[in-house]
């Protein structure tokens, strides 16, 4: 994400990581300064962030995502106090308070379940887009539940669901609300202090957010697009440090 001096969004992009993080960081760089309309070399401050960070050869400082999302979010929702976010890689629920401090928060890094990427794993299987997993949850009439809390093994349950025929957008609602006990718990153990938002890709899930809204008893704030707000906090951040 490209800013100006009063956080207006100038450009952005989104690219697959891939093999390589330094050649990922660069592409993503040249396309949001390209959209943005300016030269690399005329950035003032870059921050990197995420899983490859310190890989980006052009950043000035790395910062972890922790506090990136936590900037963002509060950018975009100056009230929130509590951030959940679901990405490819991991999941974590953070609570924020005054000036976007970070108070405490938990990470989900170790297991795929609760992350997109068991969404993905499933939505291949079914042999479904992502984006049709919400729109199909959103249509069930009743849930099947999802015993496996493992991606390996919910995947095989899966296929011993469909062969005996339980309806896809059942079976889908089941994976949703398998995702949300599992980030509902790690909620439990920071703290429920509302409002909430979502980011990360997860959250452009219409399902898993209508599910979330349930259980928290109100709507996660969402922004139009939530897998920026890291790159947003990270932005912002440099503008800060610039001066």
């Amino acid at each position: 994400a490209v800013i100006d001096e009063t956080a207006r969004v100038l450009g952005s992009a989104i690219t697959l990581t891939g093999a390589n993080s330094t050649q990922a960081a660069e592409a993503t760089l040249s396309e949001a300064a390209r959209k943005a309309g300016i030269a690399i070399d005329q950035a003032a401050y870059a921050v990197s962030t995420g899983y490859g960070r310190s890989a980006v050869p052009f950043a000035n400082k790395a910062v972890t995502e922790i506090s990136c999302h936590a900037m963002g979010a509060r950018h975009l929702f100056p009230d929130c106090r509590t951030i959940i976010d679901i990405g490819g890689q991991d999941s974590k629920v953070i609570l924020v308070g005054s000036n976007s401090k970070v108070l405490n928060f938990t990470m989900n890094d170790k297991c795929a379940a609760g992350t997109g990427r068991f969404l993905e794993v499933m939505a291949a299987k079914l042999e479904i887009t992502l984006e049709d997993l919400g729109k199909l949850s959103l249509a069930a009439k009743g849930e099947v539940a999802i015993s496996s809390v493992c991606t390996v093994f919910a995947e095989s349950e899966i296929v011993s669901l469909v062969a005996r025929n339980h309806s896809l957008a059942e079976i889908i609602k089941g994976l949703h609300r398998s995702v949300v006990n599992r980030i509902m718990s790690m909620v439990r153990s920071v703290g429920l202090t509302a409002p909430f938002t979502m980011t990360g890709g997860v959250a452009k899930n219409q399902g898993v957010v209508a599910l979330f809204s349930e259980n928290l008893g109100q709507a996660p704030l969402v922004t139009h697009e939530p897998q920026l707000v890291g790159a947003l906090g990270a932005a912002l951040i440099a503008r800060r440090e610039a001066g």
